[in-house]
């Protein structure tokens, strides 16, 4: 089997935390990475959830609060009731509406 290289690029301090504990475990991190690439190549899928921590859904979320506002502020529609919104999607839903 011919053998390739993978180069990958991370924070130093994260590198040295990860070749300490791959070392604690017996082995070096291309043998971490290679039972990583194992795993997810067998199982067709990384072998551990990823999600987001809630700071950062909170902090993406209001990101996006904002640059709406920001929005709304730019088109003068800011100040616009739930009543008016509602019409609004009527007028759409009916055909009555410039979109």
């Amino acid at each position: 089997m011919a053998l390739a290289t993978f180069s990958v690029r991370m924070d130093e301090n994260l590198k040295h935390q990860f070749d300490s504990l791959c070392t604690e475990f017996g082995m070096n991190a291309t043998t971490a990475f290679n039972i990583f690439a194992r795993a997810v190549v067998r199982e067709k899928r990384i072998p551990f959830e990823i999600k987001a921590s809630d700071d950062a859904l909170k902090r993406d979320g209001m990101k996006v609060f904002s640059e709406l506002r920001e929005q709304a502020k730019q088109n003068g529609i800011q100040d616009m009731t739930l009543e008016d919104i509602n019409e609004e999607i009527s007028k759409v839903r009916r055909g009555e509406a410039d979109v």
